[in-house]
């Protein structure tokens, strides 16, 4: 059966991602999915049957990465193209963002399993990488970040989430501490919602994507001293989060010092202590970043925080201590993949384009191991991270044809030996 013959099995896929939003389902019709919560919990197991429904073989690794694997090239030690996202959420957010990559993914697999093209040199597998989304434990990109090596396993199942709980006693909670091995990659592929306004405002059907925005990401500790907010005149007052507050300004400042849409900066999560009504806060410790397409803009928007930064402390209030600063460079998807991808899309008679991802996703870790294609279906008004996400049945739908026809040609070999650069 040839790539374009294929017919997905729309009712299916549309009635699968119904089942699966309604796992940690809000009132206002997103999920709250967070790590490795009892919720992330039952999205996995209803993977995990899904898998063995469809003639998958489920594996677990030791940070928790799901893998549904089929034998489709003729030795069962043959690499794998590995195609997934992420089933985890932030603590309210839309339920496209990681979930429809997910089961995009596993339709396709599934579906190339029982075609078994032929020529195929490699495997196939289903990925639901552990914490992308990095809200409960940090960083985000976890389990990719183990796959790759960017991570070692102990330190991650050592790390303590916002709730105190550590990855290793969260997995054993939900069942998902596994001992499998991996399987190794011989390429990725991902899909996701755009979570911006480039396909829908151009009326494409794909976005194929080219490279990812660079970012640094902070962790800032704001110091001040604890008192009386009843007792303490004002003129005695090291008020952490007053401090706090000025830096938050500074992100926004950094930002809007390079114009329309060429750097973001945001302050994402605060924590205040004691955080009780009637004393001055003594530390505050929060989560930033600043993001830009190219390098020599992040590079200068870091200089420009961190003179701000200095700045704030020097007025002698508080003091300010910029705990950790992360640099995510600004890194071309190959280009073999790109070819590939639009090729896939025209034959189709997709409306399509080349965009890059302002947004971090598992591709980005993947693309630095092995040769990754990352695509993106429209995001209705842009909106992400926000319960009212919304992709339509039609646009996820051609999505997964996408998919389908991207991964037969990685399965038979149409990206073997692509230099990675």
């Amino acid at each position: 059966m040839g790539e374009m013959d294929h017919s997905v099995d729309g009712a299916a896929f549309l009635a699968d991602f119904a089942e699966l939003s309604e796992i940690g389902a809000t009132s206002a019709g997103g999920v709250d999915r967070e790590a490795a919560t009892a919720a992330d919990g039952e999205a996995r197991r209803w993977l995990r049957d899904w898998f063995g429904g469809h003639g998958l073989e489920c594996r677990v690794d030791a940070v928790g990465n799901m893998y549904g694997c089929a034998q489709t090239a003729a030795s069962p030690d043959a690499p794998y193209v590995l195609v997934g996202s992420h089933l985890d959420s932030q603590p309210t957010s839309g339920r496209f963002d990681g979930a429809y990559g997910v089961l995009a993914a596993a339709y396709s697999v599934a579906a190339l399993a029982a075609d078994r093209p032929a020529g195929a040199q490699h495997n196939l597998a289903v990925v639901n990488w552990f914490n992308e989304e990095g809200s409960r434990f940090s960083p985000s990109l976890m389990g990719s970040g183990v796959y790759i090596g960017k991570y070692s396993a102990k330190n991650v199942l050592a790390t303590v989430g916002k709730d105190g709980v550590t990855v290793r006693d969260a997995l054993s909670d939900i069942g998902f501490d596994g001992n499998d091995t991996a399987p190794e990659a011989a390429g990725y592929a991902e899909i996701h919602i755009e979570q911006g306004r480039t396909l829908v405002d151009g009326g494409f059907d794909i976005g194929v994507v080219t490279r990812n925005w660079a970012a640094y990401k902070y962790t800032i500790t704001v110091h001040g001293e604890q008192s009386h907010t009843g007792a303490t005149h004002m003129r005695y007052r090291h008020d952490a989060l007053v401090g706090a507050s000025r830096v938050v300004m500074a992100v926004r400042a950094v930002a809007d010092e390079f114009g329309p849409d060429t750097v973001l900066g945001s302050v994402g999560r605060m924590v205040i202590e004691p955080n009780s009504p009637v004393v001055v806060p003594a530390r505050v410790t929060m989560s930033a970043d600043v993001r830009a397409l190219d390098a020599d803009d992040v590079q200068a928007a870091h200089e420009s925080l961190m003179r701000r930064i200095a700045e704030i402390a020097q007025q002698g209030e508080v003091s300010v201590d910029v705990e950790s600063a992360a640099l995510r460079p600004s890194t071309r998807y190959q280009d073999s993949g790109v070819a590939l991808a639009t090729a896939v899309a025209a034959d189709m008679g997709m409306r399509w384009c080349r965009l890059p991802t302002m947004a971090g996703h598992d591709s980005v870790n993947l693309k630095e191991l092995v040769p990754t294609v990352m695509l993106f279906v429209p995001s209705v008004e842009g909106i992400s991270h926000n319960e009212r996400e919304f992709t339509t049945d039609e646009q996820m739908l051609a999505g997964v044809r996408m998919m389908y026809g991207t991964v037969h040609r990685m399965a038979t070999g149409a990206l073997t030996g692509a230099a990675l650069t």
